[in-house]
């Protein structure tokens, strides 16, 4: 077994004379489970299909997506692991320099809007041939939707690319439902039945038990309409309790969403990744140092998909959904041994999770038969009271990992809810990821602590938070261990004043710590958080939300969790005024920045700022470890 053709000499060597499918993908071809492509590809290798890889074409060459001929069943297409607009720009919209998933990590490999423009290029070339876009792209961008680097609504991309069919979610089970079909002589133009995908039609009078979505030209006009759709479509995620959505278009062209594909059972889930993945990237890019990507992945082990934590800057209720779904240990194990094998494995798994490592089973009993609840979340504003807390399954697997001869030590880098973990009255788990699976310091995800903007981000209240950083504390001390919190924090989410911003500073001050990479918040397509940015609603309760737009405001936002930086004096002074807290501004100690005019002499004023920061600095730094350790024992 090798990797899948990728030129007609390849073809050739497997005695391939016409490949069922054509893949193209806006990645490097990277042979490994961590990659949708590879998955898609190996099951349907599996399912007795033939595919070929064209990845990163020349989208300005016609050529390009001929290199591997006609496909007998159809081209499959997508963007890659990323949606390309997030995998080219910062939120700045200033274009990254690098990209992780092409090789040598070279930047401009596809296109802005991959899928949009490969489905072009090929319906160009190839009139007839069906056209099946999946991945992340394809499934945010399924139906009517917000582009922020546009700044206005966008057609489904089913439209706009030209394809047939979206294979939207993770797959799987609609992809070989879908060749199947193609391969039984069914045109394309009439899989309108398998689950987890979209289609086009102008007749949808045999469709019943649907629930119609506002025009799209209605949608355009109106804001608030909008957000009513994107409501429906969100109550409409889960695979039992999914409705039929249709929405229309001009010109009597309707888009139509079939209800997610069923969750995968552990044996699927088991069967998928034991697939036969050369688990690395195509020796064609030896040359170019590799593929940076993989370098993230090879050594993790995925243990779990989905996940109810529910927060709304997220996709991935839109994406893999709410259920979770889990591999077994046997499997998992299987995985860990094989990259044990690997010459340059040094005795560390460096991760075993998923979106959020934590979670091993679902939410509840009734999610399996009755679906996830249409109107509740399962941890947000606090625990539900059917919500099954139990930590064993993982701490299970994690302890026969670390038990292999071969493994020094088995990290977890994943996500963890904390608050789903404090909710756990058995501190076992607990208590053995701070001794074994931590390397001086956990990184966890608050987001923010002003309550108003934790509401509008679905996440628990500061409260919480600061239960779980003292427990921390508590264990480390009575573990003998001296090891940090490091809080991931955005920037300027729906919700965010200059107050909130001013809140977070004040916090991060007590604390004794800045930290050193800020996310501000980035609108990326079917999230809650994009729509309240977007239309200035909360789709979930249609309630009017604060939204930080203006640039200059953003700055000032990210500056003020960042305020100890010299470069950030101006804008913090700025935002502290606007903010009416002037009172911040001085020489005690609840004050972020002195005045400006004790550096104003001889015009160095930022001169002198940063001289007088290091000296503060030097005499504080003992202080500001031990703000750390004091947070902890709150």
């Amino acid at each position: 077994m090798g990797f899948l053709p990728i030129s007609s000499e390849d073809m050739e060597k497997a005695g391939i004379e016409q490949l069922d499918f054509v893949y193209v993908i806006g990645d490097a071809y990277v042979d490994h489970p961590s990659f949708g492509a590879a998955v898609i590809s190996r099951v349907l290798e599996a399912n007795g299909y033939s595919v070929g890889i064209i990845s990163q074409p020349d989208w300005k060459d016609d050529s390009s997506i001929t290199i591997l001929g006609r496909p007998r069943l159809g081209f499959l297409v997508t963007s890659g692991n990323m949606d390309s607009m997030v995998n080219h720009y910062y939120v700045s919209k200033k274009h990254r320099t690098s990209d992780a998933y092409t090789a040598g990590g070279e930047p401009y490999k596809r296109p802005d809007h991959a899928t949009v423009v490969y489905g072009n290029l090929i319906r160009k070339t190839y009139k007839d041939v069906p056209i099946i876009i999946g991945g992340i792209e394809a499934s945010l961008r399924r139906m009517a939707h917000y582009d922020y680097w546009s700044d206005k609504l966008k057609r489904s991309i089913l439209l706009d690319s030209q394809a047939d069919i979206i294979s939207y979610g993770m797959g799987e089970k609609s992809i070989v439902e879908i060749a199947d079909a193609l391969s039984s002589g069914i045109d394309v133009k009439d899989i309108t039945f398998v689950a987890g995908t979209v289609y086009r039609s102008r007749d949808i009078s045999g469709i019943y038990d649907a629930l119609s979505l506002p025009p799209y030209e209605e949608l355009e006009k109106n804001t608030e309409l909008y957000a009513k759709s994107f409501a429906i479509q969100y109550e409409n995620t889960d695979p039992f309790t999914g409705k039929v959505l249709i929405e229309e278009y001009p010109h009597q062209v309707y888009v139509v969403q079939n209800p997610p594909q069923k969750p995968l059972i552990t044996q699927e889930m088991d069967a998928i990744y034991e697939l036969p993945y050369m688990r690395t990237y195509h020796p064609s890019y030896e040359g170019k140092g590799g593929v940076p990507a993989i370098s993230e992945v090879k050594f993790s082990l995925i243990s779990n998909r989905g996940c109810f934590g529910g927060c709304n800057f997220c996709a991935l209720t839109f994406h893999q959904g709410r259920i979770v779904q889990t591999r077994s240990h046997e499997s998992i194990i299987k995985e860990a041994e094989l990259m044990i094998k690997e010459p340059d494995f040094k005795g560390y798994i460096h991760d075993v999770g998923g979106p959020t490592a934590n979670f091993r089973h679902p939410s509840c009993e009734k999610q399996l038969k009755h679906g996830v609840c249409k109107n509740k979340q399962c941890l947000f504003p606090k625990p539900c009271t059917n919500l099954h807390i139990d930590h064993s399954d993982y701490l299970n697997l994690l302890r026969k990992l670390r038990a292999l001869t071969g493994v020094k030590k088995v990290f977890v880098r994943s996500g963890l809810r904390f608050d789903y973990l404090l909710a756990d009255k058995n501190d076992t788990f607990f208590r053995e990821l701070i001794e074994h699976h931590i390397s001086g310091q956990l990184k966890v995800a608050p987001e923010h602590i002003s309550d108003t903007v934790l509401s509008k981000m679905g996440k628990p209240r500061r409260e919480i938070y600061e239960q779980f950083v003292r427990k921390y504390g508590k264990i480390n001390e009575k573990l003998g261990k001296k090891q940090f919190l490091v809080p991931y924090l955005m920037s300027s989410h729906p919700g965010s004043t200059l107050k909130e911003a001013v809140e977070l500073a004040e916090y991060l001050r007590d604390l004794g710590y800045m930290p050193e990479q800020v996310q501000d918040f980035y609108p990326t397509p079917s999230t809650v958080s994009t729509v309240m940015y977007y239309t200035g609603i909360d789709p979930r309760n249609m309630e009017k939300v604060y939204v930080c737009k203006n640039p200059h405001e953003k700055a000032m936002q990210r500056a003020l969790i960042q305020y100890r930086s010299p470069d950030n004096y101006e804008l913090v002074r700025e935002a502290l005024v606007k903010a009416g807290r002037e009172d911040l501004i001085g020489f005690d100690k609840k004050c972020l920045i002195p005045p400006r005019k004790i550096a104003a002499k001889s015009g160095k004023s930022t001169k002198t700022y940063k001289n007088l920061k290091q000296i503060k600095h030097t005499k504080s730094s003992k202080t500001v470890n031990s703000g750390r350790n004091k947070s902890r024992k709150k």
